[in-house]
């Protein structure tokens, strides 16, 4: 089976949720749950130059909501979605628990982490378990209150005590209450913040967990590469052939080609093209659309970078780009700055891509006029294209 480009990207589209988008309707916490549920996770980051990176997916999806929407999920009773490692650290439902637990073991085995943690599985272990004590005997701690003075020199100087912590999370041995003040992450022992229900399901091995994480990856892409359904959930290299070829075996995926790639393509069994897709959408630059840039360009002819950690001198489009979606191609690209003290969202800069519709600027200024509304803020002056 041979597909067009055109069509590769529909069926993307579709299974992102950009086909037959309602926006800018009533929106309720069920609307965001399900959104949530089908993209498979919300990647977290704590950059906040526009709005934070949960938040905008959902906007591009469904319009103007609710942000404490997402807020209440994360801190909500019982849990019906977790923070963990799934992309990055990401939010996800909670049936997911299960399927990383083999994360965590090799984590707690000092593997699969931050060069900086392992030590806490080896020869620091004991300063983990006292730490994971006193959270069991005081109850629910955040970094801050053991930063001591790594506190005054500013959220990017790690504390040692946030160095246990980071560590206890990814081994699964504490679990994220919820965040608080400055979107920090609160820890506790799982039993006391994950639902009974899915701490006592079985653990799956490590490839069935994995077959199921790249099924879940193709469900939530449509169509992929190899590199494209590891990449969603950060598989790594040498633990994927096996299961994809056992899900291409069970029918699961169905490998396709794509005119104009090199790589193999998969196309998960239920994905459908859906109708041509229209309207408008800004996208976060931690947008499962478009986090992979590769998989981007090779969709949508569509070159992106994300230049926050480039020099300013060589910044090409600007510090935090997001790339605008409109009928189903990706047109233009804006730097927007959210400048809360005077209630303006800035446009710092603004390009068109070569061969977009006439109807581009006009368009983009619309939806930039909608963020602004949805963020409280007003648009700077407007964008020259």
């Amino acid at each position: 089976m041979e597909l067009s480009v055109a069509e590769a990207r529909r069926i993307a589209l579709t299974a992102q949720g950009f086909n037959a988008r309602e926006r800018d309707g009533d929106v309720g916490a069920a609307q965001v749950r399900r959104t949530i549920a089908k993209l498979g996770l919300l990647q977290i980051d704590s950059v906040n130059v526009l709005a934070r990176a949960h938040y905008l997916p959902l906007f591009s999806r469904l319009g103007a909501y609710d942000r404490a929407l997402i807020d209440g999920i994360m801190a909500e009773r019982p849990k019906r979605f977790f923070e963990y490692w799934g992309h990055e650290a990401s939010l996800l439902p909670i049936d997911c628990h299960p399927l990383l637990r083999w994360r965590m073991a090799r984590a707690r085995a000092g593997r699969g982490i931050w060069r900086q943690l392992e030590p806490f599985a080896g020869p620091r272990r004991a300063e983990a378990e006292a730490l994971l004590a006193r959270i069991g005997s005081e109850g629910p701690l955040a970094a801050s209150d053991l930063a001591g003075k790594a506190r005054a020199k500013g959220m990017w100087v790690w504390s040692e005590g946030k160095h246990v912590l980071e560590w206890l999370f990814w081994a699964g041995l504490v679990a994220a209450t919820h965040r608080r003040g400055n979107f920090e992450r609160v820890y506790d022992l799982p039993e006391r913040v994950l639902p009974r229900a899915i701490l006592d399901q079985p653990t799956p091995t490590g490839a069935e967990a994995r077959r199921e994480l790249l099924a879940r990856s193709a469900r939530a892409l449509g169509i992929a590469t190899a590199g494209d359904l590891r990449e969603y959930y950060r598989i790594p290299a040498a633990d994927a052939p096996q299961p994809i070829a056992e899900l291409v075996e069970e029918g699961t995926i169905v490998p396709v080609r794509v005119r104009g790639w090199r790589q193999q393509a998969y196309l998960d069994r239920d994905a459908r093209a859906g109708r041509r897709a229209n309207g408008p959408a800004l996208l976060s630059p931690f947008d499962p659309l478009v986090w992979n840039r590769d998989r981007t360009e090779r969709l949508f002819d569509f070159r992106y970078r994300l230049e926050i950690y480039t020099p300013a001198h060589k910044r090409e489009h600007g510090y935090y780009v997001l790339p605008f979606l409109l009928d189903g191609a990706l047109v233009a690209r804006v730097d927007l700055k959210a400048d809360r003290r005077s209630g303006t969202l800035i446009v710092q800069q603004a390009s068109i891509e070569p061969n977009a519709p006439a109807a581009t600027p006009k368009a983009l200024g619309g939806e930039l006029e909608r963020l602004a509304g949805w963020l409280g803020l007003r648009v700077s002056d407007p964008p020259v294209l």
